[in-house]
């Protein structure tokens, strides 16, 4: 950290512990919080899990009177609402006798944005915002995005081979990367609030959509398991699914949501809740589940994070209507080729290069034998509505 001032140094510091909380505090965000006297750390904390206790709270838990006359940087500002698991922020910073709070971004959450802030003023402390605030806001993108829009931060992730294909022509694609991407798609699945696939996938692969080891021992790779949401727009998941199991591993029921329209038959509807199954009618869109109306839908129910893991046509329909935020592509170094071979992005074929989806912030890296790129959807995201 040599080079930069004190102040970028302890937020640095408060952004790395933030972190630590990454995949195990949504719908919270991930933040940090460190309590400097005289410049030296007497307290540090971070948000570990939703409905703990919130980092400026830990680490004023660690100052103890240390604490007072002392400086406060925090990566988010401080909440101050009420209706929540754990009380408001603001009034035990006040009570702390803390001197000054360097705070990194003003919180997106109406409930908050900028009233924490002039809180801290009006009771007599020194507050400065800013500091590091791009680094904030990337750390917690998938929550100021779901803040912002109304509706979760959606990545669309797929195994590919070098020329584009996903599965043969008989649809076999097991398995096109190698154990350590999958290592490292389950590690994803763990960190985002919901999985989301159509009826088709769990037809023909009829998948877990669990977070998961692969290639060795041992249980789930971590506390949280993601939302399984099926788009079954006629309701056609066999209801031995996986999906829908028990088995060991697996959650519950109500940790599958599928979601259909009104041509779904009634009677089954029923069947599937009498079984603790979460299902969610919502508008048809050209004979499908509205995808729009879906996701606006998980944003309200708390979801702020969604990876799509559908076939080449689910890509395509989230691609064109704009729903996609990140892509993620594991890249298998083999060519498949053949005109049935089954392509990442479905759909019909655009007439023109103007028609392609533009890219930026592009990142690679390798993983095992396999790379995997990753780049952000180069349009501005917009607010979901329903009709």
């Amino acid at each position: 950290m040599t080079g930069l001032g004190f102040d970028q140094q302890y937020m640095a510091l408060a952004l790395r512990l933030a972190a630590k909380g990454r995949g195990r505090t949504s719908p919270n965000p991930m933040v940090g919080a460190v309590v400097v006297a005289g410049n030296r750390i007497v307290g540090q904390g971070y948000h570990r899990r939703a409905g703990g206790p919130h980092a400026e709270i830990l680490a004023l838990r660690a100052a103890g009177r240390r604490s007072r006359g002392a400086a406060l940087y925090i990566t988010l500002e401080p909440c101050c609402h009420e209706g929540k698991r754990t009380p408001p922020c603001v009034p035990a910073l006040i009570e702390s006798g803390l001197r000054r709070v360097v705070v990194a971004m003003q919180d997106p959450n109406p409930s908050v944005s900028g009233r924490g802030i002039s809180l801290l003023r009006r009771a007599g402390m020194r507050v400065s915002v800013g500091c590091l605030r791009r680094e904030a806001e990337q750390l917690n993108e998938t929550y100021c995005h779901w803040m912002r829009t109304g509706r979760p931060y959606v990545f669309l992730k797929a195994a590919m081979t070098l020329d584009g294909k996903i599965a043969a022509a008989s649809g076999e694609s097991r398995w096109i990367t190698g154990v350590e991407a999958r290592r490292d798609a389950h590690r994803m699945r763990s960190q985002v609030d919901a999985i989301m696939v159509g009826v088709g996938t769990i037809l023909k692969d009829d998948p877990l959509l669990t977070a998961r080891p692969v290639g060795r021992a041992g249980g789930a790779t971590g506390p949280r398991q993601p939302l399984r949401v099926v788009l079954d727009s006629r309701l056609r998941t066999p209801e031995q699914a996986r999906v829908l199991s028990l088995e060991k591993g697996t959650g519950s029921p109500s940790s599958t949501l599928i979601v259909t329209t009104e041509m779904a038959s009634k009677r089954r509807i029923e069947r599937l809740r009498a079984r603790g199954i979460s299902v969610l009618v919502l508008p048809a869109r050209n004979g499908r589940v509205s995808l729009s109306a879906c996701l606006h839908r998980l944003g309200q129910l708390g979801v702020s994070s969604v990876m799509i893991e559908g076939g080449g046509e689910l890509n395509a329909t989230v691609l064109r209507e704009k729903l996609v935020d990140r892509v993620r592509l594991y890249v298998a170094p083999r060519l498949l080729g053949g005109r049935e071979s089954k392509g990442v992005i479905g759909g019909y074929s655009p007439r023109r290069l103007t028609e392609a989806v533009p890219l930026t912030d592009m990142q690679t890296k390798r993983i095992g034998r396999d790379l995997l790129i990753e780049g952000r959807i180069a349009t501005k995201p917009r607010l979901i509505r329903t009709k």
